[in-house]
């Protein structure tokens, strides 16, 4: 398909070229129908793409459900899922049994943590951050990041070792 769009902006650069060289309207006119064509082509493969990957996800799009009245319908409370709920990447992380759980984190202590540029602990695949005297990073290899940026990749705190509560309280008394 991009071939054939490739041609066709050829054709009508070739056109507006000619139209330009000749002064002939009709070269101009044509060049302007190309290019529309070679648009039209591409938001067709556009959609068309868009709709195969929708397919092949499984994600259907929803039916408008008109009432009685012929308005749609809107979703419950219950059906919109919340946001609040959980993180994007907690949702995509399965959590292993082993796993420490999640740090109950204050929102005072949230917003102190996302601008800290503080260094925590994570391991590959696996959902918590850690301070680097945690017990549950002992014998295993970590990657070093600031815990703004292991908030921000979805990293949840760990704990055991509480690094919101003890990295928040460390800067509020360095201020």
């Amino acid at each position: 398909m991009l071939i054939i769009v490739l041609v066709l902006v050829l054709v009508a650069f070739g056109l507006l070229v000619a139209a330009l060289t000749t002064a002939n309207t009709l070269f101009a006119w044509l060049s302007v129908v190309v290019s529309v064509a070679a648009a039209a082509l591409l938001v067709a493969d556009w959609l068309g793409s868009r709709k195969r990957k929708q397919e092949a996800s499984g994600i259907e799009q929803p039916a408008a459900v008109a009432s009685e009245s012929g308005v749609d319908d809107e979703p419950e409370p219950d059906d919109v899922p919340d946001p609040a709920d959980e993180s994007p990447a907690a949702a995509a992380v399965e959590v292993p049994e082993d796993e420490p759980g999640e740090e109950p984190t204050d929102v005072s202590d949230r917003l102190v943590v996302s601008d800290l540029t503080d260094e925590v602990r994570v391991l590959d695949e696996r959902p918590r951050y850690h301070l680097a005297s945690c017990p549950f990073l002992s014998g295993k290899p970590s990657l070093t990041l600031a815990v703004s940026e292991a908030r921000q990749l979805g990293f949840t705190p760990c704990a055991l070792c509480t690094p919101d509560s003890v990295l928040s309280a460390r800067h509020r008394a360095a201020d």
